[in-house]
């Protein structure tokens, strides 16, 4: 019954879409979820699958950001689906950036925060990332610098500014994720932090950032004082 479509099936889906095209913001993040695996796996109750799927990420969040490999370990989620989920995903974070690609950085600062929490934000591994900036504060490169453990991962002083250089980069901003939930600076991030800004700023180089991104919270090392 449940691997076929049925009348039943049929109505309830037509029933979702309506209210999708209606007020999709009455809809539970499990009924999203739903319909998106119903458009991927027409002839199949996705219902149970999407309940089951929120049930072990935790959210709709954590669950269109997890890797391929985390969801094809669910019982029935197949590539169809994981596409489908990973769809939204990168379709969600291509239009946060878009608030702004084409404008510099400092003056659209919120808008960069929302980007950095939807990708970083509900991800179990510490990475850096490096944003390079020309000489009117606008993203020329976004890097990944570092992937490490659940709790460590290295910023590499000198990879950090040669890469700058040949870019031709004005500035940097400096993004690393907590997985732990606290977006409090370690004793490590505040040394590289200044280490990596007493190197730019020898090089006409400045770094005028450093963001922590811990969830949907984060700290900014400007803001802070730290730089």
């Amino acid at each position: 019954m449940g691997d076929s479509e049925t009348p039943d099936h049929l109505g309830h889906r037509a029933r979702l879409r309506s209210r999708l095209l209606g007020d999709a913001e009455g809809l539970a993040d499990y009924e999203l979820v739903e319909y998106l695996l119903a458009l991927a796996v027409p002839r199949r109750d996705t219902k149970p699958l999407a309940k089951k799927l929120l049930h072990e990420f935790g959210s709709l969040a954590q669950l269109v950001s997890a890797d391929p490999e985390s969801l094809r370990r669910v019982d029935g989620l197949g590539d169809t689906g994981i596409a489908a989920l990973k769809i939204v995903h990168a379709a969600s974070l291509r239009l946060l950036k878009g608030e702004f690609r084409d404008k510099p950085l400092l003056s659209s600062w919120d808008a960069l925060l929302d980007w950095l929490r939807a990708d970083m934000g509900p991800i179990d591994v510490e990475r850096v990332r490096i944003l390079y900036l020309n000489s009117r504060n606008m993203l020329i490169r976004d890097e990944l610098a570092s992937e490490g453990s659940i709790d460590q991962s290295a910023i590499y002083v000198r990879e950090v500014i040669k890469r700058a250089l040949e870019l031709g980069a004005s500035a940097i901003i400096i993004v690393h994720n907590h997985p732990s939930g606290s977006p409090e600076p370690s004793r490590q991030d505040i040394r590289v932090t200044r280490e990596i800004a007493e190197a730019g700023a020898r090089l006409g180089i400045v770094l005028h950032d450093h963001i922590i991104i811990a969830g949907s919270d984060h700290r900014s090392f400007r803001s802070l004082g730290l730089l």
